[in-house]
This record gives structure tokens, sequence and C-alpha cells, in this order.
């Protein structure tokens, strides 16, 4: 996707193309075959959800065409890990290659372990500690209760953005907000939880018995199996290994 002339653009293919995917048991049959999907094009031909799909399609509301929907309804599937794990940026993870990543990027560390070692700000201490009672929230919710906002802390999308690039959080739906009578209304916005809130201990710890120099090792492999002649400086750039 770029911006042409103040006009966001999204490449992608014809419906008879064989390379389109048509709807999200497809996008999760690939997001399982090459474990690690960004949303949007990263600079690597075909390594996207918007390469592989139509482009008059996104953005249209409609759950069995737009790739937008369909990013909702996997992550509240649970079926994948969906968050800013791209440089960045927004895709999808198999949980068949979540724990390693988990482990890669974690560098072995929990949390906690993290911030007693200097490597966390005060600003994502403030997040990740509304979870110790919590199981999720919306990212609004998030904000506040965290002091963020006008007269309080900065860098909430940046703090976030971060905390999902080191696993510590993922995108675990997509809802509306309920009126004072219980219906739903607006938008549907993104809600967060750690993926241990999602998956279970057992299952973001699978990877733990491994270096994490282990982790990233497999997971860089994988990828050269996937994309051979892409340069290691933009492999790496993009996948965070």
């Amino acid at each position: 996707m770029e911006n042409e002339s103040g006009e966001w653009i999204t490449h992608g293919v014809r419906p008879d193309d064989p390379r389109c995917i048509h709807d999200t048991d497809q996008l999760l049959r690939i997001i399982d075959e090459v474990g690690f999907l960004p949303l949007f094009d990263c600079g690597i031909p075909g390594a996207s959800v918007e390469e592989r799909t139509v482009p008059d399609f996104w953005w249209t509301g409609d759950e069995k065409n737009d790739p937008w929907e369909w990013r909702r309804i996997i992550a509240g599937s649970g079926k994948a890990a969906y968050g800013k794990f791209f440089d960045k940026k927004a895709g999808f993870v198999s949980l068949a290659w979540f724990p390693r990543l988990i482990n890669a990027r974690r560098d072995g560390y929990d949390f906690e372990g993290w911030w007693e070692d200097g490597k966390a700000t005060k600003r994502a201490r403030s997040i990740m500690n509304l979870f110790d009672t919590r199981d999720e929230l919306f990212s609004f919710d998030i904000k506040k209760l965290a002091g963020f906002g006008k007269d309080g802390e900065k860098n909430f999308d940046g703090t976030v953005t971060e905390l999902m690039m080191r696993t510590f959080l993922t995108v675990k739906d997509f809802q509306m907000r309920l009126n004072r009578q219980g219906q739903p209304y607006g938008w549907h916005i993104a809600v967060y939880a750690p993926p241990e809130h999602i998956w279970g201990e057992d299952y973001v710890n699978r990877a733990e018995t491994e270096k994490p120099d282990d982790s990233r090792a497999r997971i860089r492999n994988h990828l050269r199996s996937l994309y051979p002649d892409i340069p290691e400086k933009l492999l790496t750039g993009v996948f965070g290994i």
C-alpha cells in the first residue's frame, strides 16, 4: 500500500489469479503454511496479504470479501496471532511459530525480568501492570487507565507497538463499544491482551527449552527457505530476526 497524491493505493491481484486469497479459511491456511505474513506490502515480493488479495475489496465492510475485516475475524478466532510484529507494522504469525517468535523477541525474559533489567520504559510498565488484574482491555481503556493523554504520558501508540514487537501484547479481538442499553455501536476497536491470557502460559513457554539465538536461527532458516533471493538486511528488517 502506498500514498499517491494523498490517496492510499492498495496493490494486489485479480480474483481469477491463482495466488488470490478468497476468504478467511484460505488466509488461515496460508498463515499456517508460511508462518509469518505481514498485512501490507513490506518490500518482499508476495510476502503480504495485500499482494494476494483483490484491491477493490479492501475497506468495503463486507466480511466475506474484505481482507480488512478478515484480520478482525482471525484475531478474534485465536487461530493465529495478530499484531504489529513486522518492523512495527501489522500482520499474522501462525500458532506453530509464535512461541519461537516470543522466545526470540523476549530474549528469554518475561516482562518482570525485562523491567528489572532496565529494558522496559515506565510507560510500558504502566500498561502491563493493568493486565495483572484484567484479561483484556480496549485500547482506549488502556490509554486512560495507564495515564496517557493530553496532560499525562505521551507516545501511547509507540509504547503499545513496542510491547507488540516484543510479543508482550497482541491484538486479541476487535469489538464495538456498548451503549447504556448494552447495544454495540461505532467502529470495531482493538482489544489487547498478553499472549499468556489468550493461549496460556504453557503455550507461550513452549520454546523456552531452546536458547533465544536458536529460536532466531530456526525462524531465519525458515524465512530463507521461503525467500531465498531476498537480501539479508531486508529479511532481518521486516521480520526482526
